[in-house]
């Protein structure tokens, strides 16, 4: 499975969720997710089974296909819940 942190633009804030990623991913056990980082206009849906994204940018993101949708991108706890209950729903946890 490929997970895609994705921002609306530059990479700052997309390779933070990136590395949050990871470290949930980590903290979970969990082997064989390959996790990256894109900005907005060069993400694509084949670069990604899971795409996570900021709600300001959810709407111009909804062509990539299934989606994490954060409120707050420094919420580590959200992100946990929400990709934690994604990945169950999608039977890799």
């Amino acid at each position: 499975m490929k997970i895609l942190a994705v921002c609306g633009s530059g990479l700052g804030s997309s390779f933070m969720l990136e590395m949050n990623i990871q470290d949930i991913l980590t903290e979970l056990g969990t082997e064989g997710i390959e996790v990256n980082h894109s900005d907005l206009s060069s993400a694509s849906r084949d670069q990604a089974d899971l795409f996570v994204v900021a709600k300001d940018i959810a709407e111009g993101a909804s062509h990539l296909g299934d989606m994490v949708v954060l409120e707050s991108i420094i919420d580590k706890d959200e992100l946990k819940t929400k990709l934690v209950k994604t990945l169950q729903d999608k039977g890799v946890l």
